[in-house]
């Protein structure tokens, strides 16, 4: 049987995609990461299904909890929040899974960077402003970063960041990134996003870390920092121009 690693996306339960919500439907066991997962996707899976919370578990664990479904003959849906592809700890777990010759797959999902820049209805890419966002933490109690990606080195590049798991340290990130950015620099913090107690704190380099400490926010938040932020003067993309030369084929042919 199969274990499907599913981004559950940020936490509204109907942001889950079509295909992770038809395994849960199937799904005779699924784990999830506690809170971090909407309650109202577990009711998805079927009746009697055994459901595990993650939240209090370590590697091994959950490992176990894994193989011993599938040596059960049982599918398993593996909930993560937002997409697995970044900042979930799934890798670790698919190269367990292929020591112990279980099969698996990974159901993308949205992440909470995507989440947040809707919330903040903002393109984080925009013509002439920014082209590439960064996507990122800062590295206290959880495992060091790789030389050169740090917050002062990534500053350089002046390109739009978006940092995970930093919200605690809103102090820290802001002074690395003071001298490369500038104090006027728009500056953003969605917590909870897609939630029904949703956050958003708008302002600068100057201003952020003071919204931020006031509001109390100090986790499942992502720090967003670039001019893209508050772009209002650049040149329209050339995707939709005049000026280009289209195909005159027929959607789809």
């Amino acid at each position: 049987m199969t274990v499907h690693f599913i981004g559950a996306g940020p936490g509204a339960a109907d942001l889950i995609t079509l295909r992770g919500q038809r395994i849960l439907a199937r799904a005779e066991v699924c784990l999830y990461a506690g809170s971090l997962v909407p309650r109202e996707l577990l009711d998805e899976c079927p009746a009697g299904a055994r459901l595990v919370d993650t939240a209090q578990l370590n590697l091994d664990q959950i490992t176990a909890e894994l193989v011993r479904a599938h040596e059960a003959g049982q599918d398993v849906a593996r909930l993560h929040s937002g997409d697995p592809s970044v900042f979930s700890a799934v890798a670790e777990q698919m190269r367990r899974l292929d020591a112990a010759g279980v099969p698996y797959e990974v159901v993308p999902g949205v992440p909470a960077f995507a989440a947040a820049a809707a919330a903040l209805k903002r393109e984080l890419t925009v013509p002439t402003v920014g082209q590439t966002v960064i996507l990122t933490r800062i590295a206290k109690r959880a495992t060091p970063m790789p030389e050169g990606e740090d917050l002062a080195t990534l500053g350089r590049s002046g390109a739009l960041l978006v940092l995970h798991l930093a919200a605690g340290y809103v102090d820290d990130v802001v002074e690395q990134l003071l001298p490369h950015y500038g104090a006027d620099c728009p500056a953003a913090v969605v917590a909870m996003a897609s939630r029904p107690d949703e956050l958003v704190l708008r302002g600068t380099l100057a201003d952020i870390a003071e919204q931020v400490k006031a509001a109390g926010v100090v986790r499942t938040a992502v720090i967003i920092v670039g001019r893209t932020l508050a772009a209002e003067q650049f040149r329209d993309s050339h995707l939709y121009s005049a000026d280009r030369e289209r195909p005159h084929e027929p959607c789809g042919a």
